[in-house]
């Protein structure tokens, strides 16, 4: 064989060689492309998960202290408005929640509850801002009972808010006079339970807080908060 034939020889099957590889990388190129990490299995694209805890509420009722709460803890939450007005809270899948028909109400997994108390001395609870000590907690549970039993009915019933208001307001106006919060120095759910109340008979009802000055300062004090004022700085009359 000359090296001219063998020349030609090695240059065509350098050739068909270079061909094959070509053809090659052209069909695989597309296969690993479509080859893509499921978004289950990269947390990045991940979707976010939806809050375990869904709210039930509505307008001009007590959600927005239950509100308040959520947000100062920084727990996530669904919130659910229903329409009271037309009748929503009535229905059969959220009497199933609350058999009184009655809003707030939680869903929190598989847990329901409703009372907008005990839905707060539940998240205080569950969250890790109850004390230890049974004396400490029961305290904390007087101020909550306290601001739903007799707080709330003493401003907001008309017939007895004129002889009820200095016995409740007096004594805490005594209290916040000596310190910022209804426990001491630190917010705790005491004060949103009373706070709330407070707050909802200053700006609801024609009431003068002028002999409370500590009481007054104290509401102005809670108003400043972030949480606060997300949720319940919110309602206005």
């Amino acid at each position: 064989m000359t090296p001219f034939c063998l020349t030609k020889k090695l240059t065509l099957l350098t050739l068909s060689i270079v061909g094959i590889s070509q053809a090659v990388i052209q069909i695989s190129k597309p296969a690993i492309a479509q080859v893509l990490v499921p978004d289950a299995l990269n947390p990045e694209q991940r979707a976010p998960e939806k809050p375990s805890l869904r709210l039930y509420g509505g307008p001009r009722t007590r959600t927005p202290l239950v509100q308040w709460y959520l947000e100062e803890l920084a727990v996530p939450y669904q919130y659910a408005s229903l329409d009271i007005r037309a009748a929503e809270h009535r229905q059969p899948k959220f009497l199933a929640i609350n058999p009184m028909g009655k809003v707030p109400a939680i869903v929190d997994g598989d847990f329901k509850l409703w009372e907008s108390g005990a839905i707060l001395l539940y998240l205080a609870d569950k969250h890790g801002k109850m004390p230890e000590s049974i004396e400490e907690r029961s305290q904390i549970n007087q101020w909550v009972i306290f601001a739903n039993a007799t707080l709330g009915p003493g401003l907001f019933r008309a017939d007895r808010r004129d002889r009820e208001m200095p016995r409740l307001l007096q004594p805490l106006n005594d209290i916040l006079a000596q310190q910022p919060f209804i426990l001491g120095t630190e917010l705790s759910v005491a004060d949103v339970a009373v706070g709330s109340y407070l707050y909802f008979a200053k700006i609801l009802l024609p009431i003068n807080l002028s002999d409370y000055p500590a009481v007054d300062a104290y509401l102005n004090r809670l108003a400043k908060r972030p949480a606060f004022q997300k949720t319940l700085g919110r309602r206005t009359p």
